[in-house]
């Protein structure tokens, strides 16, 4: 019997032939990631030490990432002393893959890793952050894991007890209509297996459809498959992987993608006609009450939010600026544009976007997570109700449990900027 990518991934960093559904392995890490909560891991890792008597070295400083991107810049006194002692261990231990609170090197943990050509095809990357599934979008394994794991993965290299997961094949098949995007399409996939939907397994993603998509919508595929539930989210590597980590990351490295065998066995086939969805808006107070906009026209928003790892790329920008120019935002809407990185940001900069959404009245905020986790910027007053691109709804997510959150792709968000209420953006 042949085997999927995650299977073949997690053989070859066990250094096994081959592994089976239910197997239980030790992966070699290639990419371990954290952003603030490496205080956290710190804390453990140095507790590690404490009983042995050595002096505290991590496995490969060249392996680990640390990003700032929750908090920043840092909104009190306790968070700035915790990032001030993450600079201090990352100067200690030598980790050249830190990312401060800068504008020529900053943002989002999960836009950096790419950006940067931190994650290559048929890496085993974890981070101390549910999202880390992102990365499978250029064919790599990745899962987030706990603060207490990852010390064990700084001091040992590798992830202790890995159970070999079950896949789901997604196939997904003809033409998006220019108005419903690759959010559209995952959230339709939470809505349809629900949002335990994939427990303890992986999403394989597959078809023509996901072909056609650039890296950037893959990104949104693979970092809400944990939003059904997936331990990761994988797009096998294509030309597409290629060109990305050429052109935009700069890699120079050769690329070893894996792909799954042809006998490959899934435990369940999803198949989805994309030409027949229309935008889809996940509906509080949880990520798999799944509606089609029709259903929920009308609502009326106070915020509107665009970025995030989910949404913050340039092709997002560029959505809500085309969308915006010569526009205004409806008064009594508020709207805030986080860009993912500080790469995007100039970017979005130079192709005048920014300036679009200004003068339509949008708010720029810097790069970070912001308002997504609801413990900085753009909280939201009691019984509000805001429609942002972002990837959780559940209760208080944004910094309120008497408000509302609905989710969507840019090309709503936008259209629901110019109205005040959520819209379809099709006209």
């Amino acid at each position: 019997m042949g085997m999927t990518v995650a299977q073949k991934i997690l053989a070859r960093a066990a250094g096994l032939p081959s592994v089976k559904v239910g197997e239980v392995v030790e992966p070699r890490v290639d990419l371990a990631m954290s952003h603030e909560n490496a205080a956290l891991v710190m804390n453990q890792f140095l507790e590690i030490y404490k009983e042995t008597g050595l002096a505290p070295r991590v496995w490969d400083p060249a392996r680990i990432a640390i990003i700032l991107d929750h908090r920043v810049p840092a909104e009190s006194a306790k968070t700035a002393t915790n990032q001030k002692r993450i600079r201090g261990f990352v100067k200690e231990q030598g980790i050249a893959k830190f990312h401060d609170v800068r504008a020529d090197e900053g943002g989002i943990c999960h836009q950096i890793l790419p950006e940067m050509g931190y994650v290559h095809p048929g890496y085993v990357v974890v981070g101390t952050d549910s999202h880390t599934t992102s990365h499978g979008a250029l064919g790599a394994l990745a899962f987030g894991i706990g603060a207490t794991e990852m010390a064990a993965v700084w001091a040992l290299g590798s992830v202790l007890n890995v159970e070999v997961p079950d896949t789901i094949k997604v196939v997904v098949k003809g033409k998006l209509d220019a108005q419903v995007l690759p959010k559209d399409v995952i959230l339709h996939l939470i809505g349809r297996i629900s949002a335990e939907g994939a427990n303890f397994k992986v999403l394989e993603l597959h078809g023509p459809t996901i072909r056609e998509m650039s890296v950037a919508g893959r990104l949104t595929l693979c970092n809400m498959s944990v939003e059904a539930g997936a331990t990761s989210g994988i797009v096998p590597a294509d030309e597409e992987t290629a060109r990305y980590l050429r052109e935009e990351a700069h890699l120079a490295e050769t690329l070893e993608p894996v792909v799954p065998d042809a006998d490959a066995a899934y435990c369940q086939t999803v198949e989805i006609d994309a030409a027949a969805l229309a935008p889809q808006i996940a509906c509080p107070h949880t990520v798999d009450n799944v509606k089609p906009v029709t259903e929920v026209a009308g609502v009326h928003v106070d915020q509107i939010v665009i970025g995030s790892c989910t949404n913050g790329r340039l092709d997002d920008l560029e959505v809500a600026a085309r969308t915006l120019r010569g526009k205004r935002v409806a008064r009594g809407t508020r709207m805030l544009i986080f860009p993912a990185s500080w790469r995007i940001y100039r970017q979005a900069l130079q192709k005048g976007y920014l300036a679009d959404l200004i003068d339509a009245g949008a708010v720029i905020m810097n790069p970070g997570c912001g308002c997504c986790l609801g413990v900085h910027q753009g909280a939201l007053g009691d019984k509000e109700v805001a429609l942002s691109t972002t990837n959780r709804n559940f209760k208080g997510r944004m910094g309120n449990p008497n408000a509302e959150v609905y989710l969507c792709s840019p090309a709503v968000a936008a259209a629901s900027a110019l109205t005040g209420a959520i819209t379809d953006p099709r006209g």
